[in-house]
């Protein structure tokens, strides 16, 4: 007698082959995936946070925190996976599944690495993008507050301002960059010479470990609580959220900036401020711009000096009448205003911008960029200075910020944090080109400028080693390919100075087989990689299960049948 159910058991067959066939052939890595991270959190949880190259939304997701147009071509190597976790557990279930099937995974906080490491990888590797984590909570009874690793800087200045208007910290200029890769490289901002670096003021953390644990503080230890702040956390593990202490700011405080050609007396101000930026009141940090400009179709130089001082106009004229009178400021030149509408103003918004401005996380916003960095001990002589505004207007793109060091930063040792440079760095130099041209041909010739810069300012900046901020990350220092312990030791010796072997020591005790890496990670002493061979196995295991686990239910069904 036939089976009355055959009909609906072919269909169910026909259904369940083509489920598999579009499941396990198609994408067979999005299936592994799901199937391992609903070991850990609800299927359809699961499916939401999962961003495969087939989703309509990949690349509004991939492109979204891109912050280096170079970084952004169609030969630019892709993830094949975006990880968009909603809750730490599905961190945790990330790390743990991205080493079950084999794959690198890079994590992407604010997207401003210089260098596109954070989303960039020349084997098959998996993005974890952290920038739903941002949450955000100020408590002013002990005047701290836990911050996301996906928040902004800027997110972070609102709720701080929201709060109180006599607080704030210590951190970048930049609204739209993230907080987890700011804080977990140094971070600096404009409170520098007052209270010294982001870092200095984190006193807890949360972490996902290799093994996908998450610590704090207590549970990671002291070793790895300084590894992460300055060294650069992605070599560690992932930071969910950092627990920072905020500052006290003044209710009024004054902005200004001048500009001066080469004719109007700038080499005399370059050479004067060199002694005094470092030296002068903590309470004032003033940053240099030196850029080629062209004024009456003739090439020259500019000098521009932006100021925050934390107090007001009056003192701060007194102040530089005596201590810097070539800058020639008065108090036509100065605005006073409140810490929040300093933030906003250095951020280039207008003065009386809302806050809220600080919001706007500006998606989809990249140019074409390159950045290096230096450190200067001992300041440039004039004729030094002069043939620097020669090469400078020879090339024609490149510009550089000076910004002053001393104050807080002299206070504290340099191996207080990874971060190195403190007392003996009067300035640290940022190299910068940004261009509109897309194309190899403009990039080989805009970075090429950047480096030309960098070689002819060789004589008069930091030696042995010649030092480079974390932060401002160029892989022309360094990269590594086998991650080992001397090719990361000629990258890791310029950011971190003599805290690289620290570094290091921390690394091989807490992710010994280097899952967490990336071209310019810290490595461990001994670097196998074992976990790439493991896991390729652990992946192919997981897609032989599926296709048994599949046949087993055709063969079930075709018993059935007749």
């Amino acid at each position: 007698m036939p089976n009355p159910m055959r009909p609906y058991l072919l269909l169910s067959l026909v259904f369940f082959f083509n489920l598999y066939h579009s499941m396990a052939v198609s994408d067979p890595t999005h299936q592994a995936l799901l199937q391992c991270l609903t070991q850990f959190i609800p299927t359809d949880t699961a499916s939401s946070i999962i961003v495969s190259k087939s989703n309509p939304s990949y690349t509004s997701v991939l492109r979204a925190y891109i912050r280096n147009a170079r970084f952004n071509t169609s030969s630019t190597p892709k993830p094949l996976i975006i990880i968009t976790p909603l809750d730490e557990s599905h961190v945790s279930a990330a790390v743990i599944c991205s080493q079950k099937l084999g794959f690198q995974l890079k994590i992407r906080s604010g997207g401003h690495d210089y260098e596109g490491l954070s989303y960039v990888f020349d084997k098959p590797f998996f993005v974890l993008d952290m920038f739903n984590l941002r949450s955000i909570t100020v408590n002013m009874a002990d005047e701290t507050a836990w911050v996301g690793a996906g928040a902004t800087l800027g997110e972070l200045y609102y709720n701080i301002w929201k709060n109180s208007k006599v607080h704030g910290f210590p951190a970048g200029v930049c609204p739209t960059v993230g907080v987890g890769g700011h804080l977990s490289g140094a971070g600096y901002g404009t409170l520098i010479r007052k209270y010294g670096l982001s870092v200095d003021h984190v006193v807890d953390a949360k972490l996902v470990d290799v093994k996908g644990k998450i610590l704090d503080r207590k549970a990671m230890g002291e070793d790895l609580f300084w590894a992460i702040r300055g060294g650069g956390a992605a070599s560690f593990g992932v930071v969910l959220s950092y627990k920072i202490k905020l500052v006290p700011v003044p209710k009024t405080v004054t902005v200004f900036r001048i500009e001066r050609l080469l004719t109007e007396n700038a080499t005399d101000i370059t050479f004067k401020w060199q002694t005094i930026a470092p030296t002068t009141d903590e309470n004032l940090f003033m940053r240099m711009l030196l850029q080629p400009v062209t004024r009456n179709k003739k090439k020259t130089a500019r000098i521009t000096v932006i100021a925050l001082y934390l107090g007001d106009s009056d003192s701060l004229v007194s102040l530089l009448q005596k201590d810097f009178p070539e800058l020639s400021i008065g108090k036509s030149n100065c605005n006073e205003t409140t810490w929040i509408d300093s933030v906003l103003w250095w951020a280039n918004f207008d003065l009386g911008t809302p806050p809220t401005a600080l919001l706007d996380r500006d998606l989809n916003d990249a140019g074409f960029l390159k950045r290096k960095s230096d450190y200067v001990q001992t300041p440039i002589p004039k004729s030094g200075l002069e043939s620097l505004w020669q090469k400078m207007i020879e090339l024609g793109k490149v510009g550089m910020v000076f910004n002053a060091y001393g104050g807080r930063m002299d206070q504290i040792k340099p191996d207080e944090t990874p971060f190195p440079h403190r007392a003996g760095n009067l300035y640290k130099i940022q190299y910068s080109v940004n261009w509109d041209e897309p194309g190899n041909e403009a990039d080989k010739n805009f970075t090429t400028q950047a480096k030309l810069l960098h070689d002819f300012m060789t004589p008069f900046v930091s030696k042995n080693p010649r030092s480079a901020y974390f932060n401002y990350r160029d892989i022309d220092v360094g990269s590594t390919k086998k991650w080992s312990y001397e090719e990361g030791k000629v990258y890791g010796e310029s950011y971190f100075n003599g805290n690289y072997e620290r570094l290091v020591d921390v690394k091989t005790a807490v992710d010994p087989n280097n899952f967490f890496r990336n071209e310019q990670s810290i490595p461990p002493r001994s670097s196998s990689i074992l976990h790439s061979s493991h896991g390729s196995a652990t992946y192919l295991i997981t897609i032989l299960h599926t296709c048994w686990y599949y046949i087993v239910f055709i063969f079930s069904l075709c018993s059935d049948l007749f």
